[in-house]
């Protein structure tokens, strides 16, 4: 095979360790051409003094090797501490998180014996940004940022990985008809982006109810393409009904590097018992070498593993009447080494492909921007919270070219003729347009200057978001009433 693949790895926290080392063991004896580079990162990191988890050095390693095969990761309580797996994410650019979900009926419990689907997740935007404010004594923020590239990015990605896995549906879920711009930029790019794949089937389902069909009806769905939070919360549910979370491996892409992991967590109340289930890390790991393009080490090791669940050989997760043996975490990785070069009689091997998946955005035209107004937020606790009062002050704060069009309070408009039955907190956005019309532009002076008055005259403000106009197209979303 000439030059081994060389695969950093990460052993993580709590059960980490023990999995690790008996994944590591099993692509050994596989016979695959890798070689490892061990660093540390997690919870010794941290509490170190390090807040990403991670010492410099590791990243050299990882940038060096490109590949990533980590174990779980404990991210200690308070101290502000950020998610490991989210810092690597971000820094590393792996814009596709790909968690396959299949059954291995009848003998890991299942309702739905004809399950086999994918999740590919957006990984870097959302609400995983991870910017939050508190603005006033009673309201916080979330900034929920979703951008064309990084969209159309992870769109494509899920129409060209149907391509290369021979599978026949994309399926796209947004919450859209609430959040009309940042998913509906998403549901938008979606609906472009797939005119340009024909020959495969694409559909769309507002989140709630396609969650509900997923956890109703999983054998309807194959590859499914959506935003970082939903994607997060579905890829559990799809684990969690094709038999068991423990089970289930993960890919986290992007152009220069990728990371693998299992998508549970640490648990470290089971940490050196010899009881963890290792199959999840195992996944990740055939899911590693199909990237490095050695597909077919993947499908030994793959092939091993449910040749061992078929044999009833289990850990103590994945009891049932099916079971012949329960056995620790070592003794399973033994039975999966028996095991290679055998195949399953009854479980359905995963879909392997060696075919590289590449991702070029199309060029686009920045779109003319055009200035019309501003919302400006204010924290205001006085007169009973009551926003007439609250209305009739800011419009004597007024200048030349501006005028307040309405209040907002928790979205509802509450100002002019908002009713009284509204709960109103102490959070109020304040929009501002032009005194000619609200799509006439305005200069950012005008506001400047406005913010000012309320400084010297009225309650201040704490933030402000100008409202832009995009090739005549409103960018922000009406108040509720509005």
């Amino acid at each position: 095979m000439g030059n081994k693949v060389k695969i950093t790895i990460a052993k993580g926290d709590g059960i980490g360790e023990e999995i690790m080392n008996v994944c590591l063991d099993i692509i050994k004896k596989s016979g695959a051409p890798v070689e490892f580079e061990e660093i540390q990162v997690g919870k010794e990191v941290y509490l170190r003094g390090i807040e990403s988890g991670i010492p410099d050095y590791a990243w050299e390693v990882m940038s060096r090797n490109k590949v990533l095969l980590k174990g779980p990761i404990t991210t200690p309580q308070g101290g502000g501490y950020k998610s490991l797996n989210v810092t690597i994410r971000k820094t590393m650019g792996l814009f596709a998180n790909v968690r396959p979900a299949h059954s291995f009926d009848p003998f890991v419990r299942t309702h739905f014996p004809h399950m086999d689907l994918v999740v590919i997740r957006e990984n870097e935007e959302d609400l995983y940004a991870g910017i939050e404010h508190q603005q006033t004594p009673e309201v916080v923020q979330c900034l929920k940022l979703v951008s064309r590239p990084g969209s159309e990015k992870i769109i494509r990605y899920a129409f060209e990985y149907a391509k290369a896995y021979g599978r026949k549906k994309v399926t796209c879920m947004t919450k859209d008809n609430i959040m009309k711009h940042t998913d509906g930029l998403f549901h938008q790019i979606f609906d472009e982006v797939r005119l340009e794949y024909p020959e495969i089937d694409s559909e769309h389902y507002i989140i709630d109810i396609g969650a509900a069909r997923l956890a109703n009806t999983p054998e309807k769905f194959d590859v499914i393409v959506t935003l970082n939070l939903y994607g997060d919360i579905i890829s559990d549910i799809t684990a969690e009904v094709s038999g068991s979370v423990g089970l289930g491996g993960s890919a986290n892409i992007g152009e220069n590097f990728a990371m693998f992991e299992a998508i549970h967590g640490s648990a470290p109340d089971i940490a050196g018992k010899n009881v963890a289930n290792p199959s999840g890390l195992i996944q990740g790991a055939c899911l590693m070498l199909v990237h490095v393009g050695i597909p077919e080490y993947a499908a030994k090791i793959q092939n091993a593993l449910y040749k061992t669940i078929e044999d009833g050989i289990h850990t103590a997760d994945l009891k049932s009447a099916h079971s012949e043996e329960i056995v620790g975490t070592k003794e399973f990785g033994q039975a999966v080494i028996k095991r290679l070069g055998m195949l399953p009689d009854k479980i359905r091997p995963m879909r392997i492909s060696n075919h590289k998946i590449n991702i070029k955005l199309k060029k686009r035209v920045r779109p003319s921007k055009k200035l019309v107004g501003a919302d400006i937020f204010i924290d205001w606790d006085e007169a009973d919270r009551d926003p007439d009062i609250l209305g009739q002050q800011l419009e004597k704060i007024t200048n030349e070219d501006l005028q307040l069009k309405m209040i907002t309070n928790r979205g509802v408009k509450v100002y002019p003729e908002g009713r009284k039955e509204t709960f109103c907190s102490d959070h109020w956005r304040c929009r501002y347009v032009s005194k000619a019309n609200d799509k006439k532009e305005i200069s950012q002076a005008a506001i400047i200057k406005l913010l000012g008055d309320l400084v010297k005259k009225g309650p201040g403000f704490i933030k402000v978001e100008n409202l832009y106009l995009f090739d005549g197209v409103r960018g922000y979303s009406l108040g509720q009433g509005e």
